[in-house]
């Protein structure tokens, strides 16, 4: 299978990072600058709230994947008038002042953030789709890199990025400069001919779009053969990093580590896994799914559980930045090699909400496993903390044997299609 060109590599990256780009600047940038400029905590609080349509895209993911546009094509129908809301929006917050939008115009700062993550769940959905139909199993290693890494690219370009020079170019510029950004990232998809690239449009023949399409949906996708076995692996595959990651930063703020200090970290660290996902796609070409998946998820387990060492080395610095990036690295392989076989579980017309099922099920328990690292940091420490996390990590190795036959027990042709 010959590899993707560039211009569908270009396109996907893009498509990414124009995802990352409002994600940073709402998980990174905002509750900075809502701080300072008074606001409550409470209400900061609420930003994660305003996530809720990442969680709850997988409702009404079967309609992305029936409803077309003739004109525009199907995946390009829906991404088109998606990422122009999200520009619209974004364009919206520079043009107002920041001191009266944080506060006492706070009700409309909210409205745009709600609308900003709805458009982009859903723009993620018609996505994820046209990746799945875009490229060959060999290569959605190298297309889940570009997820991920053009993903990490926009957060860290809205997060960080956002930070540095706010203070230098002022508030309306910077989310200017944001929304530009967008506008550059939507024209590889404008120039996209769909039609000619994907001459069947997903869903074209489907003719149930009532109620009973979600449970419909739903419920062939969960008939496929071994389909429980592999969600079982969805479910499992990331807990380990789930528990253990959140507690990272307060593990070295509790051994004096300063902001300043935990932002380059951050920053580089998040360089770090952009190359392991880079990296990762580039070896799932060659490894196929189970040695990948088994390879990389070994690695991420051992890079969590490796964060032990630091509870008492925090004045290490060399120490500290040598286990924090071989985690992220690690990090940054596993998710690519999960996404990589989450596409190859996706049915033909039903990639954007096969994918979005995986996924969200996935973010789901890891979200709530995350929200209870704190309560057992405080309860065993942070050593037995750790440590549980790499065993869950382990755990979830042993699941791959029933989801994905080992590629010696594979016939030829199922092992050329898994590598």
């Amino acid at each position: 299978m010959p590899r993707p060109g560039a211009p569908t590599l270009a396109l996907l990256a893009s498509l990414y990072c124009a995802q990352g780009l409002p994600s940073g600047l709402i998980a990174h940038s905002l509750p900075v600058l809502l701080r300072q400029h008074g606001a409550d905590l409470a209400i900061i609080g609420m930003l994660k709230l305003l996530a809720l349509p990442w969680m709850f895209k997988v409702l009404w993911a079967p309609w992305v994947d029936r409803i077309a546009s003739p004109r525009l094509g199907h995946h390009r129908g829906w991404i088109l008038p998606l990422q122009a809301t999200v520009i619209l929006c974004v364009a919206s917050l520079a043009a107002f002042d920041p001191s009266l939008l944080f506060s006492g115009q706070l009700a409309l700062l909210l409205g745009l953030i709600l609308l900003i993550n709805l458009a982009a769940a859903t723009q993620d959905i018609a996505t994820d789709g046209l990746t799945v139909r875009l490229l060959p199993e060999r290569w959605r290693g190298l297309g889940n890199s570009l997820q991920v890494g053009g993903y990490k690219v926009g957060m860290i370009i809205s997060g960080s990025g956002l930070l540095l020079v706010m203070d230098r170019i002022g508030w309306h510029f910077s989310l200017g400069g944001v929304a530009l950004l967008l506008v550059l990232c939507t024209l590889p998809i404008w120039r996209f001919d769909e039609k000619r690239r994907i001459p069947q449009q997903a869903g074209a023949a489907e003719t149930v779009l009532g109620p009973r399409l979600l449970l419909a949906h739903y419920r062939g996708l969960l008939a496929q053969p071994g389909m429980f076995a592999w969600l079982a692996v969805v479910l499992g595959f990331k807990l380990g990093d789930a528990l253990g990651s959140p507690m990272v930063k307060p593990m070295l703020v509790d051994q004096g580590w300063s902001n300043a200090m935990l932002g380059e970290l951050t920053l580089i660290s998040s360089l770090a896994g952009i190359g392991g996902a880079a990296l990762g796609g580039a070896l799932y070409a060659r490894l196929g799914a189970y040695r990948s998946l088994f390879a990389f998820g070994l690695l991420q387990a051992i890079g969590i559980a490796a964060m032990a060492l630091l509870v008492t080395r925090g004045g290490d610095v060399v120490m500290v930045y040598a286990v924090a990036l071989g985690e992220q690295i690690a990090d940054g392989m596993s998710t690519v090699a999960l996404f990589a076989v989450m596409m190859q579980h996706c049915r033909a017309e039903h990639e954007g909400a096969d994918f979005t099922l995986q996924a969200s099920a996935q973010v789901l328990l890891a979200g709530l496993v995350g929200a209870s690292s704190g309560v057992l940091a405080q309860a065993v420490g942070y050593v037995p903390l750790f440590l549980l996390a790499g065993t869950l990590g382990l755990a979830a190795l042993g699941l791959l044997r029933y989801a994905l036959p080992p590629p010696a027990a594979r016939t030829p042709a199922r092992q050329e299609a898994g590598s």
